[in-house]
């Protein structure tokens, strides 16, 4: 199973969102370091939307996902940039 697909499923039962996407921006930092290659999923973005970060700051929400990533960040992910957003602040 990808990485991206693991992920997916931990916010999916964590969160119940109402919409969820994640993207692999690895291709993007390819030959920023030696071993980033683009390949290999170590850039990924979570755009997430929940009622569950109603009442959660910016940082809580943020902290949430990163525990929730906390095994593939161990694992060789290298970033992960987190837009999570309440349905009402997405306009859904």
């Amino acid at each position: 199973m990808r990485r991206a697909d693991r992920l997916r499923a931990r916010l999916q039962q964590a969160f119940q969102p109402v919409a969820i996407e994640i993207i692999d921006e690895s291709g993007r930092h390819a030959g920023h370091q030696e071993h980033f290659d683009g390949s290999g999923e170590t850039h990924l973005r979570i755009r997430i939307v929940a009622d569950a970060f109603a009442g959660m700051s910016r940082v809580e929400r943020h902290r949430a996902v990163n525990r929730l990533a906390a095994e593939e960040l161990a694992a060789g992910l290298h970033a992960l940039a987190i837009e999570a957003r309440t349905p009402a602040e997405a306009g859904r």
